[in-house]
């Protein structure tokens, strides 16, 4: 994964400052009149995730001009360098609006097309994952560790929802869940926090975009586990969006093969 120019203390204070941002932009409208929108894809919206993606951008284009901005909400800006800053104002817009502080603000930098630095942020309840390359996530400052998982049948598996899944995703997660000890539903980009913590050993979802999955790599890697897409490869801008988080490296073949996935992509 080529990394070039490397990630600066200026780039994480940066995210930390886009995440205050957001956080700010969000808080007011938490528990209350949110305004809700549907997409055209048939996904919710709120004046919560534009004020806070607008507030994000702000600070981007003041303070990295040159760099390249992918969010959910408004249209693709495009850079003259090697780096793009990819936002999720609300991961869990359906958590947001039910007054449950289960979602969380997603926040990346690519470069060459890679995720080097994510951010999980979390403005309700004040917590913030960290994920650098070559560093240790850390939850508030303090580091952040995936725990060891022996065994698949020892595993607790999350996923936001199964109705996410077409057929045969469905089919392949209901085997691979029949081989775990218990499945979480619900939690979105959380879940993939609580994993770095130590607190939930796998997930796995599809149908992902750049947006949703960006952040976590960085969050998952720096705190001992890996991610990667159904095929067992690394994931970067061009992926498809079928994704897995283990805690614990040594479960990926495991989950590969209750999946029925290795090598191909659905």
């Amino acid at each position: 994964m080529p990394i070039s120019p490397p990630i600066s203390q200026a780039d994480i204070d940066l995210a930390g400052r886009l995440a205050d941002a957001a956080g700010a932009a969000i808080r007011p409208f938490y528990r209350a009149a949110y305004g809700l929108e549907v997409k055209d894809d048939a996904s919710p919206v709120t004046l919560a995730d534009k004020a806070a993606e607008a507030a994000m951008r702000r600070l981007i284009i003041a303070e990295r001009p040159m760099d390249a901005i992918v969010g959910e909400e408004e249209e693709a800006r495009p850079g003259s360098s090697n780096r793009t800053w990819v936002l999720d104002p609300i991961d869990g817009t359906r958590a947001f609006i039910s007054g449950r502080p289960i979602f969380g603000t997603l926040i990346a930098l690519l470069v060459d097309d890679w995720p080097v630095l994510g951010v999980i942020d979390q403005p309700i309840i004040h917590e913030r994952w960290v994920g650098v390359v070559g560093r240790e996530t850390t939850l508030n400052g303090i580091a952040a560790k995936t725990r060891v998982c022996r065994e698949l049948a020892h595993a607790l598996l999350a996923t936001t929802s199964p109705a996410l899944f077409d057929d045969g995703q469905l089919h392949a997660f209901e085997h691979l869940e029949s081989e775990t000890q218990s499945t979480v539903l619900g939690g979105d980009c959380y879940n993939y926090g609580c994993l770095a913590s130590g607190h939930l050993d796998v997930v796995v979802e599809a149908g992902l975009k750049l947006h949703d999955f960006a952040a976590l790599v960085p969050v998952v890697e720096g705190a001992g586990g890996r991610m990667c897409d159904w095929a067992g490869d690394p994931l970067h801008k061009g992926s498809v969006g079928e994704v897995i988080a283990a805690g614990d490296p040594a479960r990926i073949d495991d989950i590969l093969d209750a999946l029925g996935c290795r090598g191909h992509q659905h």
